[in-house]
């Protein structure tokens, strides 16, 4: 297989998922991730603790990998982290929890459905992907709540002063994002000095999603209100979104759809994210997209796609144009886990860190070629990458960080 599995050593449970990379200015290429019993790891006796996030290095390029690390477990599910380096050499671990109410008179009976072996095995507890899928129980297509009610909080911000080698002990919960906004995308720095943590919010009543950006202008020790995007678009663009900086002011923010259903849309800030403008479809289907800038200019978007013929998948699109048209979509694998992050490699090829789903998850590593300009061609479907051997040394400069 063209993939390694990096997350199945030391301490690691039985399900990794939702990673994210940064390569740090060291050299060195960190993952964190998610690590659990599923795809929500409900309290219990082995793990009274739910759901933790863990941190693994390479320092090699990632032909190797440390053994994972636990760098925060708090009472709570702590999920979907996501991790950047800012210019003054801090690390920052952004992520959201799942609280759980585990009084008996919560546990829900008869109402959880039903899937069959097939289903729970590619698809693990994961919602958004069994959503889509037929219960064995039920006529009726049916999101699984699980056996204890929770509520989300967060977002939360984590700060390391010495590569991830340490962190702090306690989380800062954002308050100024409350109620119910969720992150799931790496706090990004502006070059006026400021951060922006990318966010999301959903809006059952009125069944619709958008997402959002706190700003902080102190480096993290306070933040401002949350600054919606897509709002009035009055869409499910369910979570997830992500910015890159395309100039010295103009921000691309691209969102995730909803499944199969709504396409991924984006929408441009020229004030460095204090006003944005109306929401524009992408053209394509996309959750958790991913947004990195090449050495040479391009824009990779990496994302879980969808396409009839196969389902989901670890899709890829690229931008030769900032962000004004994209090729693609490029197979980067048949997993429907996804999440993928990507790492330019010191040789210029590339690095896609994501996730497989179902059982026994874990976190994958792919080295890939970056697809030549293919200007006029109509991609019929997903198209296979080019794939290197991870164990290769790569010859010549190191990367400049992400």
């Amino acid at each position: 297989m063209p993939y390694k599995i990096i997350s199945k050593n030391g301490i690691a449970r039985e399900y990794q998922a939702v990673p994210d990379a940064c390569r740090l200015k060291n050299g060195d290429i960190v993952v964190v991730y998610y690590d659990g019993d599923n795809h929500v790891t409900y309290p219990n006796q082995e793990y009274p603790n739910a759901g933790r996030i863990c941190l693994i290095r390479s320092k090699d390029e990632g032909r190797s990998w440390s053994t994972p690390v636990v760098i925060y477990d708090d009472v709570n599910d702590n999920r979907d982290p996501h991790i950047n380096q800012m210019s003054d050499g801090t690390l920052v671990l952004s992520f959201f929890s799942l609280k759980f109410e585990v009084s008996g008179s919560h546990i829900l009976k008869g109402e959880e459905p039903s899937y069959n072996q097939e289903q729970i095995t590619k698809y693990g507890n994961n919602p958004d992907l069994l959503h889509e899928q037929q219960p064995e129980n039920s006529k009726k297509k049916v999101r699984p709540t699980g056996k204890i009610k929770w509520k989300s909080i967060g977002p939360y911000v984590l700060k390391s002063y010495n590569n991830g080698k340490t962190w702090q002990e306690e989380a800062k919960l954002i308050t100024t994002s409350t109620p119910d906004w969720n992150c799931s995308a790496k706090v990004r720095e502006m070059p006026d000095g400021s951060w922006l943590l990318p966010v999301y919010h959903s809006e059952p009543s009125k069944k619709a999603a958008w997402g959002g950006v706190i700003p902080s202008y102190d480096k993290g020790k306070t933040w401002g209100k949350v600054v919606s995007i897509g709002e009035a678009a009055n869409l499910v663009l369910a979570a997830e979104t992500d910015v890159l900086l395309l100039n010295n002011e103009t921000l691309f923010a691209t969102l995730r759809g909803d499944r199969s259903i709504v396409n991924m849309h984006y929408a441009l800030s020229n004030d460095l994210g204090k006003r944005w403008s109306p929401v524009k479809d992408m053209g394509f289907v996309g959750h958790s997209p991913s947004l990195t800038r090449l050495k040479n200019g391009k824009i990779l978007l990496s994302y879980r796609g969808f396409y009839d013929s196969i389902g989901y998948y670890t899709g890829l699109q690229i931008s030769h144009d900032n962000a004004k048209t994209w090729q693609g979509p490029y197979l980067i694998d048949n997993t429907p886990g996804a999440y993928p992050s990507t790492v330019e490699l010191m040789d210029g090829s590339l690095l896609a860190i994501y996730y497989e789903e179902g059982k026994g998850s874990s976190i994958r590593a792919l080295r890939f070629k970056l697809p030549d300009i293919e200007d006029g061609k109509s991609f019929t479907g997903p198209k296979k990458l080019e794939t290197l051997p991870l164990d290769s040394e790569p010859s010549g400069r190191k990367a400049s960080p992400n």
